[in-house]
């Protein structure tokens, strides 16, 4: 779904509006996606992504280490960090890191729960989710189970900004023109996480993810960037 010419989606997003009943979905090939940024925003988006990604694990490293403690005191024998195979750019398969949220054995539960999935197409998110702790369910209302992505971030997997990387099952039941969300690097956040986030459909997500990538550059990085330093200030749809 996309607006008509005369509204800018990211506009309309980063002005706290989620409203998309006007708009209608265009077919857009991949190179008018992804083959139009200049080579210097993509170095400047590059770079930038390194400095921040860097500097944010170190100011943040003392309050990682709390987050850690507490995951690891309520779940002595579960592991700190999460790991989960996630699509990259073109397809390419990546390790996502995320502090654990859920109980050690979430993904064997999982198929037991996909029945109950709250949102329509190729996703699943359930508000009450059995199989969250309770330090993760904070974690993931403010979106901090989220940081360890920052050395995805540095090692090249993702950027700051950009769609979020879908897991493989997902992609598999992606359509051609779904899959035109997997023309660019991943992004720890994006257009949907500063709207409605777990409010949206899969089809307003992708809309947003696709007029992400149509429309990507500087001063949007930014705005988004900014929009969700205050998302995870005061936290709303996240779970």
């Amino acid at each position: 779904m996309y607006p008509n010419s005369q509204h800018n989606d990211a506009d309309i997003v980063l002005d706290g509006s989620t409203s998309y009943g006007g708009y209608t979905l265009q077919q857009r090939t991949g190179r008018e996606l992804g083959g139009h940024q200049s080579r210097l925003y993509l170095a400047w988006k590059r770079s930038t992504d390194v400095l921040l990604a860097l500097g944010g694990l170190l100011l943040l490293s003392p309050f990682l280490l709390v987050i850690a403690l507490a995951i690891k005191l309520e779940d002595p024998k579960g592991s700190v960090f999460f790991c989960q195979t996630r699509v990259g750019k073109n397809e390419k398969l990546f390790r996502m890191y995320k502090f654990r949220s859920m109980v050690s054995n979430a993904e064997e539960q999982l198929e037991q729960l996909l029945a109950q999935n709250e949102i329509n197409g190729a996703m699943f998110k359930m508000k009450e989710d059995p199989r969250i702790t309770a330090i993760g369910k904070w974690i993931r209302k403010t979106s901090i189970d989220e940081l360890p992505q920052l050395w995805n971030v540095v090692r090249g997997d993702m950027s700051l900004v950009g769609p979020r990387p879908a897991l493989p099952r997902e992609v598999e039941q992606y359509s051609s023109y779904d899959k035109q969300r997997l023309a660019v690097t991943p992004g720890c956040t994006g257009l949907w996480q500063v709207s409605g986030r777990n409010g949206l459909s899969f089809e307003e997500m992708l809309a947003l993810d696709l007029d992400y990538i149509e429309k990507r550059g500087l001063w949007l990085d930014l705005k988004v960037i900014l929009r969700t330093v205050k998302v995870m200030v005061f936290p709303n749809s996240a779970y």
